[in-house]
């Protein structure tokens, strides 16, 4: 990552209220740096550092980690290797990500650990990962358990059935997230990322014509968000395949964290989300674990306060309140340079839910732990009416919170029949941006892709429509 504020950063924060402690983008921007533990990491000087234990060989290949795993074990730690010199030092409370690449000679699921190197063997992690022939990032949260200077890292390969098999290893990353002093994204970069797999993106180029190129010109080329839920089977690697060329571009990608347990209650096209409360903790931590330091913009869970009314099970809502609630923190301790926005629903749910039990509900989320507000995400309302809405909101919070709108459709508002689920006569509203009366304009419901079978549409939730994106394009301002 480059340091430097450049064109992104030249105009100051917008907002309607005073937002205390928040930072001027015209400001100098301070690195926030992590203190890494691990030593050749990427294995530029071969295997310096590592051990494998006695019958699993280490060697350098290629620029990773080669070990060969004997068959016949019985336990996990029958065959391992790591690092402990020099000697790891965890704090006790202390929080700390570690990452790295890793593949087999066949599927295997395999454990690491950051652990005491002497007996008992404490652990910090103890964890099982997945592996397959094909070369996948990892990347897992945990809080020291302990304060020792004798920890060290291991991976576990034993105790596998199906004989023995070849384990690569490479871009190992262990570091101690805590003290690092929380970033502003916004300076670190030079720009909004564009994301090179968006579904319009896509779709544009399987299908070339006239209409590619009018949503090319129009969407696909602008930035906008990516959403990341259950259709991700390995979330770690999607999200570093999102944030790291962004990161090296020196861009800002914005990411929707889409995956609460009963997600959209009311609405139901979007059903589904986690298997339960440990499912999610353990999703939400992986997502803030593999954006890491980096700089980023998460929106969490859209629809999940709106949606309380639509939960009847009390225990269920409570659940909620403590899953949106431990997703604010993990993204706290673990991304200190992502700015994080909870969902504040719209100005029609907004004003029909009340915007002081609105603002008690996310009082109760923990809102203090995030940078600030999402609002009218997949919806219509006007950007003028929607920072109207938010000054009302603001004001019953005991501190007021800057804001993002989704503008990605609401340049004709939502009057006029159905103001949801593909309604006709939408059209593009304000590309991404700084400031326009919020903190910032973004695109994050993506332009083209259908809220469901309804309305315009007759795709499925979350599948690109090339006459929705023509309609947005097309249909004439009003």
């Amino acid at each position: 990552m480059r340091w430097i504020a450049r064109g992104l950063v030249t105009a100051a924060l917008a907002l309607g209220v005073v937002v205390p402690g928040s930072p001027s983008i015209a400001s100098t921007a301070t690195a926030s740096a992590a203190t890494e533990l691990i030593t050749n990491g990427s294995f530029t000087t071969g295997t310096a550092n590592w051990w494998g234990s006695g019958n699993t060989p280490i060697s350098p290949d290629a620029g990773q980690l080669k070990a060969v795993v004997p068959g016949a074990t019985t336990n996990p730690w029958d065959a391992m290797l790591g690092q402990k010199v020099p000697a790891l030092t965890v704090h006790q409370g202390h929080k700390y990500i570690l990452a790295f690449d890793a593949r087999a000679s066949a599927a295997r699921t395999l454990r690491t650990t950051v652990q005491l190197n002497v007996d008992p063997f404490t652990p910090s992690l103890n964890k099982a990962f997945t592996v397959g022939t094909t070369k996948r990032r990892i990347a897992m949260a945990f809080t020291g358990a302990q304060e020792t200077t004798q920890a060290e890292l291991t991976f576990q390969l034993g105790g596998q059935a199906g004989g023995g098999f070849t384990f690569w290893l490479d871009n190992v990353s262990l570091i101690d997230v805590t003290g690092t002093p929380p970033g502003n994204p916004v300076q670190l970069t030079s720009g909004f990322y564009v994301d090179p797999n968006s579904n319009p993106l896509v779709w544009v180029g399987k299908n070339p014509g006239d209409n590619a190129n009018t949503i090319n010109n129009a969407i696909a080329s602008k930035p906008m968000s990516r959403w990341f839920g259950g259709w991700n089977t390995n979330l770690a690697d999607d999200i570093n395949n999102y944030v790291g060329p962004a990161d090296a571009a020196d861009k800002l990608p914005v990411l929707v964290a889409y995956n609460v347990p009963g997600r959209d209650a009311c609405g139901g096209h979007s059903g589904g989300g986690a298997a339960g409360e440990a499912a999610y903790q353990e999703w939400i931590q992986t997502f803030a674990a593999a954006i890491g330091t980096r700089p980023a913009l998460v929106v969490l869970e859209p629809d999940s306060i709106g949606d309380f009314q639509c939960i009847t099970d009390v225990k269920e809502k409570e659940a909620r309140i403590r899953m949106l609630a431990f997703a604010l923190q993990a993204f706290k301790d673990f991304a200190p340079n992502t700015w994080t926005y909870a969902d504040a629903t719209n100005k029609g749910w907004g004003s029909g839910i009340g915007t002081g039990e609105l603002a008690s509900r996310l009082t109760s989320i923990g809102v203090a732990n995030a940078h600030g507000l999402a609002v009218n995400v997949s919806n219509y309302y006007r950007t003028a009416e929607t920072i109207t809405f938010m000054n009302e909101l603001n004001s019953h919070l005991s501190t007021p919170k800057p804001f993002v709108i989704d503008t990605s459709r609401n340049a004709n508002g939502s009057a006029g029949g159905a103001n949801w689920c593909n309604p006709a006569g939408r059209k593009l509203g304000s590309v991404a941006q700084q400031g326009g009366g919020a903190e910032m304009l973004l695109w994050v419901k993506v332009p083209g892709d259908s809220d469901g079978p309804c309305g315009e549409s007759g795709e499925q939730a979350g599948s690109f429509d090339p006459q929705l994106a023509l309609q947005l394009i097309n249909n004439p301002q009003t």
